[in-house]
């Protein structure tokens, strides 16, 4: 039985794309895995705050050093690990903003990669500790930012989330990108019935 993490990073309800199409995905697997869990967090209506000070210190210190303030701070981050790593597989809803990620997805990053809990670091540098996993991100993006593509380099989004989620040791990282969705009619129905096949692609794998 496998155990989904579902997270949407949209702010927007029912006009959002990387909405529809994760709810897409769960749908099919559920049809397809009907004896498959499911465990949903919306940051885009409820954000999880940002690192602070109290955070960096308890991140970095033992438990049973921790003040008051650092225990408090740290409880999230806790929790939110704790999800992430009971999860068997993920299903990310991300939309491109400013060639990159939303803050509130950025936010939620910055809790989960945890030294001794997500990564290590010994004489040899940085060791991922999540291993096993799979991640399935779709993206909506209003431009198009193929491979070879002179707007490729702009598109900083999908290089930083193979890269962060590789550092805690998941390699198996896979892209639905709905792109073109300011690009006419035409263009952002061929984008979304490509994602909507990609997603079928991806349940049956």
């Amino acid at each position: 039985m496998t155990h989904i993490l579902h997270i949407d990073a949209s702010p927007r309800q029912d006009r959002s794309i990387s909405r529809t199409l994760t709810q897409e995905f769960i749908t099919d697997w559920k049809t397809a895995h009907p004896g498959d869990t499911v465990t949903y967090r919306d940051l885009g209506h409820h954000p999880i705050p940002f690192v602070d000070e109290d955070w960096i210190a308890a991140a970095y210190s033992a438990p049973e050093q921790h003040t008051p303030a650092q225990t408090q701070a740290i409880q999230l981050s806790n929790e939110l690990v704790d999800e992430f790593l009971a999860a068997d597989r993920y299903v990310f809803g991300v939309p491109m903003y400013n060639f990159s990620i939303p803050a509130n997805f950025k936010a939620y990053i910055d809790q989960i990669t945890r030294v001794g809990r997500t990564f290590a670091v010994d004489a040899n540098g940085y060791k991922g500790l999540v291993h096993g996993k799979k991640i399935t991100i779709i993206t909506a993006s209003s431009g198009a930012y193929p491979h070879g593509s002179p707007g490729h380099s702009y598109d900083m989004q999908t290089p930083y989330l193979q890269l962060i989620f590789g550092f805690m040791g998941i390699t198996d990282v896979e892209f639905i990108h709905a792109d073109s969705l300011s690009m006419g009619d035409e263009a952002r129905d061929r984008a979304i019935a490509t994602a909507q096949s990609a997603i079928k692609t991806a349940v049956r794998a």
